[in-house]
């Protein structure tokens, strides 16, 4: 008897430690109408926009945040593309629309522009126009800028510009990227911009990788490649602990 009653003494303490510890870590309900800064917010749970949540890109991104308990603003130009969710929330969003952008990156810790200038027009000018945008919202609200680049943007291991590397069809926008990267040195935000390497596409996630700064990175066979979803997984990572702030940072499988 008094072997038994010790044992549900003992497995009834452990349950209701195991209780406060989960609501210890458990993430509160989003809030998509204002930002968690601030001395009472979860410092692990994050309100982010990503700008580009539809595309290849934005869309691992928003999957990766979400996973992980933070809130998503998912802006697109075709917000029913998105996969809707508990913690992710779908807004209509063009952007180069600064009063738009504005609206949405208040309720946001940090901003995520995952777009491409490829709307057909000059890409110079479709991305100087969301560069333009996105920096006078950051400067205006105080948040965290950090932009997905390209390849183009980094310097090849004997200091050459990966951009002057390129065919010709590929070099339009990626000069319009590195004069996106240009206009954040030039700016006095708090900005990341994250360069894929050489290759980027859908595939697995790993979590194996390593990170670089300006330089193109090759793995043990001589590939500059990363899935989209390990991308997503350095990116979020970067946003929970930054560590490339006013600075490149890329990425390559081993």
């Amino acid at each position: 008897m008094y072997k038994a009653t010790v044992r549900r003494t003992l497995t009834r303490v452990l349950s209701l430690t195991a209780l406060t510890l989960s609501a210890q870590h458990a993430f509160a309900a989003c809030d998509f109408e204002s930002a968690k800064t601030g001395a009472a917010a979860n410092p692990k749970q994050l309100n982010i926009l990503v700008v580009g949540a539809s595309g290849m890109i934005g869309s691992r991104i928003v999957s990766e945040a979400s996973s992980r308990g933070h809130c998503v603003l998912s802006g697109a130009r075709a917000p029913d593309k998105i996969k809707a969710g508990a913690n992710v929330k779908a807004v209509k969003l063009d952007a180069t629309d600064q009063g738009a952008l504005m609206a949405q990156a208040k309720k946001a810790d940090v901003i995520v522009s995952a777009t491409s200038p490829r709307g057909g027009g000059d890409p110079s000018q479709e991305a100087k126009a969301v560069a333009d945008a996105e920096i006078a919202v950051a400067r205006a609200t105080g948040k965290r800028l950090m932009v997905v680049g390209g390849a183009g943007s980094l310097n090849t291991p004997d200091g050459k510009r990966v951009v002057d590397t390129l065919p010709s069809q590929y070099q339009g926008e990626a000069r319009a990227m590195r004069g996106v990267l240009d206009a954040l040195k030039a700016s006095d935000i708090d900005w990341t911009f994250f360069s894929p390497p050489l290759s980027i596409s859908p595939g697995k996630r790993t979590t194996e990788y390593q990170l670089g700064t300006s330089t193109v990175l090759f793995d043990s066979k001589n590939k500059s490649a990363i899935s989209a979803e390990d991308f997503a997984h350095a990116l979020v990572n970067e946003l929970e602990r930054p560590a490339h702030s006013k600075a490149q940072m890329t990425i390559a499988y081993r």
